[in-house]
């Protein structure tokens, strides 16, 4: 007996000390193909960078070149900016400010919509999240410059064209957004406030709303932010606010008093970012 007992343990032993090693072999032979599938990751990314380099003609000298005209032009053509049209930019600052906004709720009220039928957890079905997906990925692959071209055709010049064009533009963004929010909640507890029988507006109010309100207030309040850049921008094609003023400027050479208007939008800028951070943190 003392025997078998010997036997079996030398067995056990001899057993053990062979799954050790062919434990390690399988983690060094992961390991090694981690290593190789990194390395080729890599090797693919330097030679995107370097095609890219080479198709965008990238050339550091003249970079430097470039740089230093810039500087000479800001320098002697836009500075000092003209401070004494100040008071012809309150109106289109406030233009910008209010095609901000205005977007901003309009995409806000339509991307929860198209968010909740978006996100697999919360669609009635799944047909619904895939068109809905597609309407936000057709509305983000526009971009906002390019709405505000369309409707000035329509609509004609003026802020209402930017406001609309800023909302559709954020419809695919934050309907996109909402939608990941919406699908990264725990699922136990809306799971738990279903099995009490709550209707899904109960669902949405006690289980979705809590999980979801950190990510919403964000999402939304960062598309304020990028929606007075944007304004900046649209008045470019037309669309009113700053923009429109910061090119009829350029047009016309007034180069100082095109150099107050981009202190206007960058002051318009620091002023909602401090805003939304404030409000942000008295919301979160």
């Amino acid at each position: 007996m003392k025997q078998e007992a010997l036997n079996i343990s030398n067995q056990g032993e001899k057993g053990l000390s062979a799954t050790k090693p062919s434990k390690y072999s399988e983690y060094k032979r992961r390991r090694k193909i981690m290593l190789k599938s990194q390395g080729f990751i890599t090797a693919i990314i330097l030679l995107l960078a370097i095609w890219s380099i080479w198709g965008t003609g990238f050339n550091l000298l003249s970079l430097f070149f470039g740089t230093y005209e810039i500087l000479v032009f800001i320098f002697t053509d836009m500075f000092p900016p003209d401070l004494t049209v100040i008071g012809q930019l309150i109106g289109p600052a406030l233009d910008t400010l209010y095609m901000s906004y205005v977007g901003m709720v309009i995409s806000v009220v339509v991307s929860l919509v198209l968010g909740v039928l978006a996100a697999d957890n919360l669609t009635p079905h799944w047909t619904i999240a895939r068109v809905s997906r597609a309407v936000t990925a057709f509305l983000r692959s526009v971009p906002a410059v390019v709405w505000a071209i369309i409707l000035v055709s329509g609509i004609g010049l003026g802020p209402l064209t930017g406001t609309i064009a800023i909302g559709l533009s954020g419809i695919g963004i934050l309907g996109k957004a909402y939608a990941e929010v919406l699908e990264s909640i725990d699922g136990a507890q809306l799971e738990g406030v279903r099995a009490t029988g709550a209707n899904w507006f109960q669902v949405i109010g006690q289980a979705v709303w809590p999980q979801f309100k950190a990510g919403f207030v964000s999402w939304s309040l960062y598309k304020l932010d990028m929606n007075i850049r944007e304004a900046a921008i649209l008045g470019l094609v037309g669309a009113g606010g700053l923009g429109y003023y910061l090119q009829g400027s350029i047009n016309l050479f007034q180069y100082k008093e095109a150099a107050t208007a981009i202190l206007m939008i960058f002051a318009l800028i620091l002023m909602v970012e401090y805003m939304t951070a404030k409000i942000r943190e008295r919301i979160i």
